[in-house]
């Protein structure tokens, strides 16, 4: 095992850690008794007493668990308050030791004697609480790092496979062509409003960080421009209606997360119909999550496990990996089947507004 595993270890990184601050406690002892008494009898109580302070010291890793996600101040005042209890339990025991081996059984007259000096060690021990939460703290930083550097490299493929359908040459080619139709019958006024759009929803697709996060409103102007455009190509044939929650509408959410499912019920809803169909989007909120559903009314799909039996692992596939490296595991996409036909997607992740500064 190299040192970078031993530091990504925290088991190991503790046991570590812990052992070497007390052999070191003991050995700079050792180094300071040999100034004033080189007797070996004397190296046995500074090894007990290390050993004493190696045993009291663990549970308070357990304690320390316990409370590490209390506010700043409440962390503090146990800290306080634990280093003080077993700095007192180990000053009792050094004073045994010491009175036992050193002085052969000497006993003191006041009980409180053999608390003396209990504030050394009670700084003792709150030293070994400041390491602890300093190597907790480094394992945290390091634990982020690595998260970066997997959400970067996430990040990169993702965008790679969003270059594959932001810019899908079949979408561009169906709304060219369908531009070029609408010149030749002289519906300029509609080809410029069409060409408007394309420029405006290729903008956004192509400008926006996939790894990125944009309000809703923003998200659902890009899904409102790219099924207008679609519109004109389907007329009366594709129906879409938005049901948004008033208080969803600044919630942060990535960008381009919706148009991918749009294009899918698009090829499978709607084009694979005489009569066409219906997108329907609705976003609400429920405590802390935010619920993105998009439905349609086509003939379905077959649905294992909650996924798409048909996806061919660019659309949703896409999806999921973005959201695992925005949200980690706080997020859901699953497909499931509309009623009374068609198929929904339902995304729920964490409710976020936008910060105003």
């Amino acid at each position: 095992m190299n040192w970078k595993e031993l530091l990504e270890n925290k088991n190991r990184l503790f046991w570590l850690v812990h052992s070497s601050s007390w052999f070191g406690f003991a050995l700079v002892h050792y180094l300071g008794s040999l100034l004033h008494d080189p007797r070996d009898i004397f190296v046995v109580i500074i090894f007990l007493n290390a050993y004493a302070g190696w045993l009291f010291t663990v549970p308070l890793r357990y304690l320390y668990r316990r409370v590490w996600n209390f506010s700043p101040a409440k962390i503090a005042g146990v800290v306080i308050v634990a280093s003080y209890l077993v700095g007192v339990l180990w000053q009792v025991v050094k004073n045994v030791n010491h009175w036992e081996i050193y002085k052969h059984g000497y006993r003191p007259d006041f009980w409180l004697y053999y608390t003396s000096n209990s504030v050394y060690s009670f700084f003792i021990i709150l030293s070994w609480s400041g390491l602890y939460f300093g190597t907790k703290y480094y394992q945290m930083l390091q634990k982020e790092k690595r998260n970066v550097l997997e959400a970067n490299s996430v990040a990169h493929q993702a965008q790679l496979k969003m270059l594959r359908y932001q810019l899908n040459p079949h979408f561009l080619f169906n709304t060219l062509n369908a531009i070029s139709t609408l010149i030749l019958v002289k519906e300029n006024n509609i080809a410029n409003g069409m060409v408007t759009k394309l420029s405006e929803f290729l903008r956004y697709s192509l400008d926006k960080d996939p790894m990125k996060r944009v309000t809703l409103n923003s998200e659902l102007h890009a899904l409102k421009l790219y099924l207008d455009i679609e519109k004109v190509r389907f007329e009366d044939r594709l129906g879409v209606e938005f049901i948004v929650a008033d208080d969803c509408k600044t919630a942060l959410v990535p960008s381009m997360i919706l148009q991918p499912i749009a294009e899918n019920s698009i090829k499978y809803a709607i084009a694979s119909q005489e009569d066409g169909g219906t997108i329907k989007v609705t976003v609400t909120r429920f405590a802390n999550d935010l619920l993105l559903e998009l439905a349609d009314n086509g003939p379905g799909a077959e649905i294992k496990n909650g996924n798409l039996y048909r996806e061919n692992g660019v659309g949703l596939a896409n999806s999921r990996e973005r959201l695992q490296a925005l949200y980690g595991n706080d997020f859901s996409l699953v497909v499931a089947n509309n009623q009374p036909k068609g198929v929904k997607v339902s995304i729920r992740m964490p409710y976020v507004l936008e910060e105003h500064t």
